[in-house]
């Protein structure tokens, strides 16, 4: 199996016309299109539904489902709001500082920038409570392929401890120096 790309990422959203407009105004996204049925294709359970498709750039598609005769939305409790979220990649540090602006300007509340040593990024929520992250990429192309090969014995080290691992600790050196 090889994948091309990701097709879509979709999730629920609790107004369909609220979100489509939010995407469009805040992030430029085009509404592509809107399927609407009363059976899940998939499963044919009766649920009506309306899903709708926004162009998130290169291919990318950004999708959701209004759902009016399930329960409320909510979230994991069990996950912090951090976790869970979309990230959207801008051309450079500048656009980064334009859409911080841009969001301010528009009463969106950010968080950021902060810099993650290889991206730097601001966050905020979309109105269904969605995390949203603007990012752009920052470290070098040495220092990815070094996380690269650092990845595999990372991921084995963290699966038999499911503590911290280190082996990149140097990403963060000097953010957290002044904790110790």
């Amino acid at each position: 199996m090889r994948i091309r790309q990701i097709h879509h990422v979709a999730y629920r959203c609790n107004d369909t016309k609220e979100t489509v407009d939010f995407y469009g105004r805040v992030l430029g996204m085009r509404f592509l299109l809107a399927i609407s049925e009363d059976r899940v294709p998939s499963t044919k359970e009766p649920d009506p539904y309306m899903h709708v498709f926004l162009d998130a750039g290169n291919g990318n598609i950004l999708a959701f489902f209004e759902l009016p005769n399930a329960p409320p939305m909510g979230r994991d409790p069990n996950t912090p709001a951090w976790v869970q979220h979309i990230a959207f990649e801008l051309e450079d540090e500048r656009a980064l500082s334009e859409a911080a602006e841009e969001l301010k300007a528009l009463g969106i509340d950010t968080v950021g920038p902060t810099d993650h040593s290889i991206i730097k990024s601001i966050y905020f929520f979309d109105p269904n409570g969605h995390r949203l992250e603007l990012t752009v990429r920052t470290a070098s192309d040495a220092t990815l392929a070094e996380l690269n090969a650092l990845a595999p014995e990372m991921l084995a080290a963290w699966n038999s401890s499911k503590k911290p691992v280190r082996h990149a600790a140097w990403l963060h050196a000097q953010e957290f120096a002044h904790e110790t």
